[in-house]
């Protein structure tokens, strides 16, 4: 069941074999053989692609009911190894950490009251630094790290930039809009030294766009708080623009075809799996499975 789940979370027989250290010939087998056990099929094999069947679906959530299962039992496990409350400690990149963190951690802190979650920060090669000293469990990162073989990249998403306007702002009487009319537009941009300005930076260099930069902020919260104010515009990570933010900061999203085709993966990383608790591992695990749902949902 693990071994499905994984195969489901990464929509691939090699990525997933990848994962669980396998080769795909020997995970074939595996998932060949639940399914004559069960007497159903729960894939569709589309070219390359796997989709879910009806009863691939229905496995799917036992799955993750089992998995939760195994996680809350080595929970309850470690009260008789130590009276202190388990301890996850995730490594972010200070975007990561804005975009991405709250969310997750409000979810596993939901299932698992008990769980204290600390966070540490820094840049993605920073963080992948300490998974490897051991010092974070597993670190969350706008980027993968495929150059270290002591460093494991799963992917989790795609993220893409998004033009953020004021709604009162002159420019969405225009109802089409270009990289061209980012040109002299006023705009508050995150201050230097992320994947994310930097992103931003080549973006302007490669349409030879200078837009009319008002403020740099390191705190997405204090931009989309000034937009307005500024009458200015933005671009922020498409993962951070909940529904509930731009409602009550009364902003816009403007879609520009030539920033859909600018994307960035955020991965999790983590090191020697040997190294690591089975609940850090089942916390992995379920990092993973979050993501996946999220994306299955979009």
């Amino acid at each position: 069941m693990r071994m499905f789940a994984t195969v489901v979370e990464h929509t691939s027989l090699n990525r997933a074999a990848e994962r669980l250290n396998v080769t795909q010939p020997a995970l074939s087998r595996r998932i060949a053989r639940l399914e004559r056990e069960l007497g159903v099929g729960l894939f569709r094999r589309i070219g390359k692609r796997l989709e879910l069947t009806a009863a691939g679906q229905l496995t799917y959530e036992f799955a993750l009911e089992l998995r939760q299962f195994h996680g809350e039992y080595l929970q309850r496990l470690n009260a008789f190894k130590s009276e202190e409350a388990p301890v996850a400690t995730i490594g972010a990149s200070l975007t990561t950490l804005q975009t991405t963190l709250p969310e997750l951690i409000t979810a596993m802190t939901e299932k698992h009251p008990n769980l204290e979650i600390k966070a540490v920060t820094g840049k993605s090669h920073e963080i992948a630094t300490l998974v490897k000293e051991r010092k974070v469990d597993f670190g969350i990162v706008a980027s993968s790290v495929e150059d270290d073989p002591s460093v494991t990249s799963v992917p989790l998403f795609d993220d893409t930039l998004m033009l953020v306007l004021p709604r009162t702002h002159f420019i969405l009487e225009r109802t089409q809009l270009s990289m061209s009319d980012l040109n002299a537009l006023p705009m508050i941009l995150f201050a230097p030294g992320t994947w994310y300005r930097t992103l931003t930076d080549e973006l302007f260099r490669q349409y030879g766009i200078k837009p009319d930069v008002r403020m740099e902020i390191d705190s997405f919260e204090a931009i989309v708080r000034l937009l307005g104010a500024s009458r200015a515009g933005t671009l922020l990570p498409k993962s951070y623009l909940r529904p509930q933010l731009l409602e009550d900061n009364e902003l816009y999203v403007v879609r520009i075809k030539e920033l859909d085709l600018i994307k960035r993966t955020t991965s999790l990383i983590y090191g020697d799996l040997g190294w690591l608790a089975p609940s850090t591992r089942y916390l992995i695990e379920e990092t993973i499975a979050f993501f996946a749902r999220g994306a299955r949902q979009s």
